[in-house]
């Protein structure tokens, strides 16, 4: 049997390998391939971009269909999903790592971990052509997309471009001087990217803060098999639970389809229930149901989130649009801080004091709506109800990470670290939705997020004792299966999953998990004895 030092380098080992084998370039038959959708490969080029010398090569030797989106695009909400006839994948300039399995694409914040985990292999110029992407994408997409997907031209993700230009920018200081004026570059990308999330419509109501918001309206088309089957077992869910989330289900017996119905009505065989919620009796009644628009847009803006799915904003995450969420302003306020860092390096000094303002009145913000005192935790805000939710979940550990919290509030959150706290390291929430982003599950990015946080504050064993405990479970599965997870059972220490709400599988590769854990064993303390 191996030791765990052993162990550790085997895994690492293959991370290194794995970066080549999730590398997509437009040269590469299988960048094209979507396991989400059921499309012929196509490529969209932007509008207005004069068409790149090597598309005419790609057309003779895969055949590809090569076509251009109907429209010039210079914010998400100019988009017009019904315009594009079959879905496909987006143009990018520069080769990219994806997450692997179904996800076949360059993600937002994904990326992120994933550009951690290449520098530490000395992959300096694969991460800097990714960042590149996302500068890419704001000029001819509108916007950091969800994915180069034609279907997520309607979103984005959570905001890390100003990690990933700082992680860059220190890079090049340590391998021969610092890149200032690509760092200005990457300064005029992040300072637009920031002006989408906070102005309409990513503001959450009258709060100050900032919300998740997706553009698209309807059902989405990116869910493995057939949609559908996913929005119907949401109805269904509804139906057995009659008067949980009002507003997210329309009721059709007898009645005509109305013309705000923006997806399929689902024939479904159900239970009569009484509205106090007493005996169901039995019937054979079909019931016509349909998701209501704000549902719909609701679970699209759950994705921009990135926490698909979980039951954190409502069931299924149905009210995601009305929340004021702490990772999103946490967020928000690491990228002020880092702007006005920025400012400072590259000496604008005025304008690092106005970002230093921007990131002080955030602070305020989180302080009033998203932190509880007496629970000793952070919470998300229901801007639309003016009340704060009660789920606790993992990204109370966001406002540690990005310097948001006080000392007094760090350290009632490390009094409560039990509540996540499990053998294989954070599960992301207290409550077993059986979604994949609830508990037992843990996530890679949040491990990260957390540890670092702790540190930040000073809780050196506690980051250490979580950090350890969640790469000694991926070095065990990795000695099982020989592959890095999506996601694993924090409580069971396995990679195997039990998901029946939302995505099921455990995807193989996989990017994010690669990234923290070589981030993460960087940074070991190797425990005593």
């Amino acid at each position: 049997m191996t030791d765990a030092r052993t162990d550790f380098t085997e895994t690492r080992q293959f991370i290194a390998k794995s970066w080549d084998s999730l590398t997509r370039t437009l040269n590469r038959w299988e960048s094209y391939r979507d396991p989400k959708t059921d499309e012929e490969p196509i490529l969209y080029l932007p509008a207005e971009l004069p068409e790149p010398p090597a598309i005419s090569e790609l057309q003779k030797r895969y055949r590809l269909d090569v076509r251009r989106l109907p429209q010039l695009i210079t914010t998400p909400d100019e988009v017009n999903l019904a315009k594009i006839e079959n879905e496909g994948l987006l143009y990018l300039e520069h080769p990219y790592v994806v997450p692997g399995g179904q996800f076949n694409e360059m993600y937002g914040w994904d990326s992120y971990f994933i550009i951690l985990g290449l520098l530490r292999d000395n992959r300096t110029a694969l991460a800097k052509g990714m960042v590149e992407n996302f500068f890419f994408e704001l000029d001819h997409y509108g916007s950091i997309l969800n994915a180069n997907r034609t279907y997520y031209l309607t979103r984005s993700q959570p905001p890390f471009l100003t990690s990933m230009v700082l992680a860059l920018f220190h890079a090049d200081m340590s391998t021969g001087g610092p890149d200032r004026a690509w760092l200005e570059r990457g300064y005029a990308y992040a300072a637009r990217d920031y002006e989408q999330w906070t102005n309409p419509p990513h503001l959450a109501g009258h709060t100050g803060l900032s919300r998740y918001f997706d553009h698209g309206d309807g059902p989405v088309p990116e869910i493995m098999g057939n949609p559908n089957d996913y929005y119907r077992g949401i109805a269904h869910f509804f139906l057995l639970h009659d008067g949980q989330d009002a507003g997210s289900v329309i009721r059709l017996n007898g009645q005509s389809p109305e013309a705000f119905i923006t997806g399929p009505i689902f024939p479904i065989f159900g239970h009569e229930h009484t509205p106090a919620g007493g005996h169901a009796e039995p019937s054979e009644e079909v019931h016509r149901l349909a998701l209501t628009a704000d549902f719909y847009k609701g679970d699209r803006s759950m994705r921009e989130s990135g926490f698909d799915v979980s039951f954190r904003f409502g069931s299924f995450s149905g009210q995601t649009h009305h929340f004021a969420p702490v990772c999103l302003n946490s967020l928000l306020y690491k990228t002020e801080t880092d702007l006005a860092a920025i400012s400072e390096i590259l000496g604008k000094q005025e304008r690092a004091e106005e970002w230093k303002a921007k990131a002080a009145a955030r602070q305020r913000l989180i302080d009033k709506y998203l932190w509880n005192e007496k629970q000793g935790l952070f919470f998300d805000y229901h801007a639309t109800a003016n009340a704060p939710s009660s789920y606790e979940y993992a990204t109370t550990f966001y406002p540690l990470w990005v310097g948001a919290a006080s000392k007094e509030q760090a350290a009632r959150v490390v009094k409560n670290l039990a509540m996540f706290e499990q053998p294989g390291g954070l599960a992301m929430s207290t409550r077993e939705s059986e979604a994949q982003w609830d508990f037992p599950y843990g996530w890679a990015p949040i491990q990260l997020i957390a540890v670092e946080g702790l540190r930040r504050y000073g809780y050196a064993a506690e980051a250490d004792r979580i950090a350890e405990n969640f790469l000694t479970m991926v070095v065990q599965n990795y000695a099982k299966d020989h592959t890095m997870r999506e996601k694993y059972n924090v409580v069971t220490r396995s990679s195997a999953t039990r998901i029946r709400v939302g995505y099921s599988q455990n995807e193989i590769g996989f990017g994010w998990t690669n990234g923290v854990f070589s981030e993460l064993l960087a940074q070991r303390q190797p425990p005593e004895g």
